[in-house]
């Protein structure tokens, strides 16, 4: 395992190397995930892709660090990972939570961003009631009591079948997130809007979203790939909110498509 400080926050990250040549993509995590989500497709992609993975601070492995946690604070922690190992002009790959957290990046630290994916994930989700009342409830009763209501969301019914062992994982991995790092998150992206940052982007982007996505359903990620000029937008069947897990299959194949169709330039460590 790999640690480092980063903004007085310990950060959980992974960096699995390429040749010099290949780019590099960054995958952030989705809320009250760590970055294991992301095995299938990495599986798939490495050793064509040098890859960085890491846990957002409040999330698996790394800190909670001092609260409130903005999604800027979180776009800060990556730019101080990614100057660590040296990185520039990377793919950014950010699940829901986490494409909230690669518009940030760009918008404060363009000369790292060579590419986006935005996978599930919009430009201002949800509303500030329904944050509100979702963060009342973990606060009264902890995350255990909003699972059945997120798994249907994250996942369609026939992923979400009791003799599924994975889908028991995922409960598990949602409830055994930091309390306080799970509401403090929900806090940021109640607060976080990217709509003018969105129209800005000059970088190759492609917004994805899974057909039965519960979150970030298809018609608002078609709104944000409206938004950014030139975006590309790809639905992927039979899946929900969490295509890496769902479908890594179809995923690789639209990320493999999307980086081969551009060149986002030297990345490499």
């Amino acid at each position: 395992m790999q640690f480092a400080r980063i903004n007085d926050v310990t950060i959980h990250y992974q960096v699995i190397g390429a040749p010099a040549d290949r780019p590099v993509i960054v995958f952030i995590n989705s809320l009250g995930t760590d970055f294991r989500i992301w095995r299938d497709v990495v599986v798939r992609l490495a050793g064509d892709f040098a890859i960085i993975l890491y846990d957002k601070r409040g999330h698996g492995l790394s800190d909670v660090g001092q609260l409130p946690a903005s999604i800027e604070d979180h776009a800060t922690d990556l730019a101080g990972l990614l100057d660590l190992l040296s990185v520039k002009n990377a793919v950014i790959c950010g699940l829901s939570v986490g494409g909230l957290v690669a518009l940030s990046l760009y918008q404060c630290r363009p000369d790292l961003v060579g590419a986006l994916l935005l996978s599930d994930t919009a430009h201002k989700i949800g509303t500030t009631e329904s944050w509100n009342a979702r963060i009342a409830a973990v606060e009264k009763n902890g995350i255990g009591s909003i699972v059945d209501t997120i798994m249907e969301r994250w996942f369609t019914p026939a992923f979400r079948r009791p003799e599924n062992t994975a889908y028991s994982g995922y409960c598990n991995m949602l409830t055994r997130q930091p309390v306080e790092g799970y509401i403090a998150a929900c806090e940021a992206i109640r607060d976080a809007d990217f709509t003018e940052a969105a129209k800005r982007i000059t970088v190759p982007t492609i917004c994805i979203v899974g057909d039965q996505d519960g979150s970030t359903p298809p018609d608002l990620v078609l709104a944000t790939a409206k938004l950014i000029p030139g975006a590309r937008y790809e639905v992927i069947p039979n899946c929900a909110h969490i295509p890496c897990v769902e479908q890594p299959e179809a995923l690789t194949a639209i990320i493999r498509a999307f980086l081969t169709s551009i060149s986002p330039g030297d990345s490499s460590p």
